[in-house]
């Protein structure tokens, strides 16, 4: 008896699974390369090495899920949230029964890291500059990142505050490549106002400038620095460095 062979697949099946498999590859292995590569190489412009910038970034991640409660506010009043899903700059949060009473923290990966590496490149600055001209470049960046990202962000009845992540780097990237032209020729000038204005800046003009807002919106807790800021503060500080 004569035995057939057939291909279960077509050639237009079998390209479609080869694809899937490239784009799983690419989602697993290359895109965690370049996001790490992005990372090494914004601090190295900043003055780190790769093994400090790969521990800044573990401790980062790490850090993101640690928040330290300093104080208990009550509700008074607490706003309604209209949905349970609320849409918001593209992102979709799931809002919880409001609550009396609100825990206020501080997130260690959003917003303890950023402000100690943003204090030390204020240090280097004065270090780099010999005296504070290129400091208080930075400290207009950072005004100017803080009124935009102030403009941008969003009290979430329920969550906290809502900022669209890609706004503050912009606002930092053109601060930096601006004030940057009035530092003298200073290395990295760019650089360090991008960074520390991105950070400082989203953290400000996101997170406290809006604790007044924070008792009435009845989420069960609100940290400076965390859910809703962090991506912004985060990838505002590497991305605006990066780009400068």
């Amino acid at each position: 008896m004569d035995r057939v062979v057939f291909n279960p697949f077509s050639p237009l099946m079998l390209l479609l699974l080869l694809g899937m498999l490239g784009l799983f590859l690419l989602a697993v292995i290359v895109f965690p390369i370049l996001f790490l590569t992005a990372i090494g190489a914004t601090f190295a412009r900043l003055g780190f090495s790769w093994w400090q910038a790969l521990l800044i970034l573990v401790l980062t991640l790490v850090g993101s899920f640690v928040n330290i409660p300093v104080k208990t506010l009550t509700c008074s009043p607490c706003t309604p949230a209209p949905d349970r899903y609320v849409s918001m700059y593209g992102r979709l949060y799931r809002i919880p029964q409001p609550a009396q009473r609100t825990v206020l923290a501080i997130n260690v990966g959003g917003a303890l890291i950023p402000v100690m590496i943003s204090l030390y490149l204020i240090y280097e600055s004065v270090m780099l500059s010999g005296g504070y001209l290129l400091v208080a470049l930075v400290l207009i960046g950072v005004a100017v990142v803080t009124v935009v990202t102030k403009i941008v962000a969003r009290p979430v009845p329920g969550l906290g505050i809502a900022t669209p992540f890609f706004i503050p780097p912009l606002a930092a990237l053109f601060a930096a490549l601006v004030l940057s032209l009035f530092a003298g020729g200073v290395p990295a000038a760019a650089v360090i106002i991008a960074y520390v204005s991105g950070t400082l800046g989203t953290l400000i003009g996101a997170d406290l400038l809006n604790l007044r807002h924070i008792a009435s919106l009845g989420a069960p807790m609100a940290s400076i620095g965390g859910a809703g800021t962090f991506d912004g503060i985060f990838l505002t500080g590497i991305i605006a460095a990066l780009l400068a």
